[in-house]
């Protein structure tokens, strides 16, 4: 059973920093496509930072470029995302996701999905 838990969401000011988790189990993590999504109140599920699998590429939305970093490690089956300079507009609830082989960061493209973390940032 393929399984993601996220965790390391909270409550930070603005300029501040979070670092996500989020622990697999139950498939190949390292052949797998994983990425960090997110969703405000009233608005689609959009994705921050992928990896894909088929070719390897790190992708970053355009509204988190230069502030947050993806990363994982592979020994502890675990994907990170490190959070910094945050914005009242990055709350949400951050979701970590996986599929055998997402080539983009979109939320259609993944077949597997956690709880859910929430990120509220204060102005």
């Amino acid at each position: 059973e393929v399984r993601l838990v996220e965790s390391g969401g909270g409550l930070v000011q603005a300029g501040g920093s979070l670092r996500l988790s989020c622990a697999a189990s139950g498939f190949a993590f390292d052949d797998y496509s994983i990425g960090w999504f997110r969703q405000a109140p009233g608005k689609e599920r959009e994705g921050v930072s992928c990896i894909s699998s088929p070719d390897g590429r790190t992708y970053y939305a355009d509204s988190v470029k230069g502030r947050f970093t993806i990363s994982t490690d592979n020994a502890k089956n675990t994907v990170y995302l490190q959070m910094n300079g945050l914005k009242p507009e990055d709350a949400a609830v951050y979701y970590c996701a996986a599929d055998i082989a997402a080539w983009h960061c979109t939320s259609y493209d993944y077949d597997y999905w956690g709880q859910g973390t929430q990120v509220t940032v204060s102005s």
